[in-house]
């Protein structure tokens, strides 16, 4: 009734508006028409059918269209009304459920009718998790890991996001992939927009997190929980999580809107298998679409598996191992203590640090580890035979039992038993696989939504600056970029997923830069074994190798004591790199003994020119190796390139 009266006392001045323009327009008629004005009908022109006439006919259809259009307005407005009371009633309703399971004494809760206060009282919600910012001088300092040992003790409750929470249906910057490029890319984008709002979409169950450690240091932990708690300690000694930053650094996904300083939040567990390129948009696995401004695909890779170990059966896949995520970690660290046997199938960079990574438990747990592979040696397709040779000894010198030129012709279960038979007609009896085989770009958005992949080395074809289409950027694996001096390329490392991300992020933001960094790579060994790379390191290039006798100063371990960092990209710069004095001591001849392989510097060469270099057990002199591939010389003389890595100095 009120919005009628409202509607009513709006109308009325227009009615008698209308009327005193009716009989304006009856006397210019009239004089016109050379009448006299006083035989005009005024008083019924007011009084309605009482003159007859055609104005008095138009001025009661004025009066009643109006009529008519303030009913059907007070209809639907009333109607509005109702429907938003509804809607708010079931909203709040919904609200008390919620906040009972985080906050259990709060009683007055149930008052649906105050719709204006629950919009308060929503975004206080999680001031508690908010609380201990004193202990979160980690996203201060981009670079640095996280130190805050409670809170990134039990990181897992903080990443999954619950089914019922609400999913922003629109953010400024979507990121696809929940690894390092993602992150680095979010920790960009937010120090040169402070007030973005991030979303990163992952379908994993957990945070961001750094694979390495999944291959390396978790393994030589001696916390029995170190599964639950994904804590470790580096080769120098301290301790650090697997995770970038603890669950308190996120915002809720369904509070990102309306964060008013912005904020990254997570969506765990969901899958996008739809983009829109042209609308701006992607859907998730449950139907629920959500809309971007900028959007990063970082989606990584899957691991490959061997053609004969899939057509197998589900058996054999059951007692196979394809190793890439937290929980595949946490799958094999339990199935490696309740085994007789396992072998690893690879000899690259990841099946080289599971071997020795298991071998390492042969004695304690009573387990026979194998390794095998196509090559000669391991790490046969990335280091000179020699080398490769020297590293296969070492190999077997942790506890591992090495199977060099191993050709898989089929994998059978028998008696709770796996059957490995070779092409060469050995056999093998196991009861677990590791299929350590490779990497596949993840590129399985790439046909809804229009993007270009490379058919030499997969994953999504980008510019120099990273961009595959507008408001589209690809970094990490899944990138395949192209480099001024090496030509197209895709990188599947850890340096490169932070660089890149970390410059696609810059570039979401308007920074139109370039990729130029040569991104390195590192393996470990153990503590005591370990080597950095860059460039093209191809076992079918031509090598020249400086080799000289190692200290106890030149292994991983000190290498971290001295850098303070386990992730040893962190510790290298984008700086250009200025040469250190040159050793005098002179370069002895490469030789073939193993003790002369104690540390040295690697050069793989193409025309003559250096495209990659491998530091064995040489530390912290990448900024050197950066340059020389950089300037793309030839050199005469490559034992007087290797004086600048002071190798020849104890």
């Amino acid at each position: 009734m009120l919005k009628c009266r409202t509607v009513w006392k709006k109308l009325a001045p227009l009615a008698r508006a209308s009327s005193t323009v009716c009989r304006q327009n009856v006397r210019r008629t009239g004089l016109n028409n050379s009448r006299i004005p006083a035989c005009v009908p005024v008083a019924h022109m007011s009084t309605g059918p009482a003159g007859g006439g055609r104005e008095n006919q138009l001025y009661v259809l004025l009066v009643g269209a109006a009529c008519v259009g303030g009913a059907i307005y007070t209809y639907r407005t009333v109607k509005g009304d109702n429907q938003r009371y509804q809607d708010r009633i079931d909203e709040i309703s919904s609200r008390p459920y919620k906040r009972a399971t985080e906050e259990p004494a709060t009683p007055i809760q149930s008052e649906p009718p105050v719709i204006p206060e629950p919009e308060p009282e929503a975004a206080p919600s999680p001031e508690p998790q908010a609380a201990p910012s004193p202990e979160e001088p980690s996203p201060l300092a981009p670079d640095a890991a996280v130190a805050a040992p409670i809170e990134t003790t039990e990181p897992p409750p903080g990443g999954p996001a619950p089914a019922s929470l609400k999913v922003p249906s629109h953010t400024p910057y979507l990121l696809i992939g929940g690894g390092t490029a993602s992150f680095a890319a979010a920790r960009s984008i937010r120090a040169r927009d402070p007030g973005a709002k991030v979303l990163i979409v992952t379908d994993e169950p957990d945070p961001p997190y750094m694979r390495p450690p999944l291959s390396k240091e978790l393994w030589f932990s001696n916390d029995p929980s170190v599964t639950e708690t994904l804590r470790f300690k580096q080769w120098n000694g301290k301790e650090r999580s697997i995770y970038f930053q603890p669950p308190s650094f996120y915002i809720n996904a369904e509070e990102l809107d309306g964060a008013e300083n912005g904020g990254v939040a997570v969506l765990t567990g969901k899958k996008v298998v739809h983009m829109d390129v042209r609308g701006n948009k992607i859907k998730l696995d449950d139907d629920t679409e959500i809309s971007y401004d900028k959007c990063l695909i970082a989606t990584g890779g899957v691991p490959r598996n061997l053609q004969v170990i899939e057509r197998a059966g589900e058996e054999v896949m059951k007692k196979t191992t394809l190793f890439r995520k937290i929980e595949d970690f946490k799958s094999l660290d339990k199935v490696s203590r309740n085994i007789k046997s396992i072998t690893i199938i690879g000899g690259g960079f990841l099946g080289s640090e599971l071997a020795c990574a298991l071998g390492r438990r042969s004695t304690e747990y009573d387990l026979e580890v194998v390794q095998m592979f196509p090559e000669k040696g391991n790490m046969g397709k990335v280091l000179p035979e020699y080398l490769s040779n020297w590293t296969t000894e070492k190999v077997k010198s942790e506890g591992v039992k090495v199977i060099s030129e191993a050709l898989v012709k089929s994998v059978v279960c028998k008696d709770d038993k796996l059957e490995i038979k070779l092409k060469d007609g050995r056999l093998v009896k196991t009861d677990h696989i590791v299929a350590a085989v490779g990497l596949e770009p993840n590129v399985d958005l790439a046909k809804s939504a229009g993007l270009e992949v490379d058919s030499d080395f997969g994953g999504f074809r980008v510019n120099a600056e990273l961009q595959a289409r507008s408001n589209i950027w690809v970094a990490g694996d899944a990138a395949c970029f192209y480099d001024i001096r090496l030509g197209r390329r895709r990188v599947e490392h850890h340096d490169h997923a932070v660089v890149s991300g970390r410059l696609a992020g810059e570039n979401m933001t308007g920074a139109n830069k370039p990729y130029w960094h040569q991104s390195m790579f590192w393996s470990d060994l153990g503590p005591d074994v370990g080597y950095e790379a860059i460039g093209i390191v191809d076992s079918s290039l031509p090598t020249v190798g400086v080799f000289a006798k190692a200290t106890a100063k030149d292994t991983p371990k000190a290498a971290t004591e001295k850098s303070g960092t386990g992730i040893r990209s962190e510790s290298e710069t984008e700086d250009t790199a200025i040469s250190p004095v040159a050793s005098l001591t002179p370069a002895p001849n490469v030789g073939q003994h193993k003790d002369e392989y104690g540390k040295g510097v690697i050069f793989y060469l193409r025309d003559k020119v250096v495209v990659g270099i491998i530091l064995w057990n040489v530390f912290n002199r990448m900024p050197i190796a950066r340059k020389i591939i950089k300037d793309g010389e030839e050199h005469a003389d490559l034992n007087e390139v290797a004086k600048l890595f002071n190798i020849h100095d104890d």
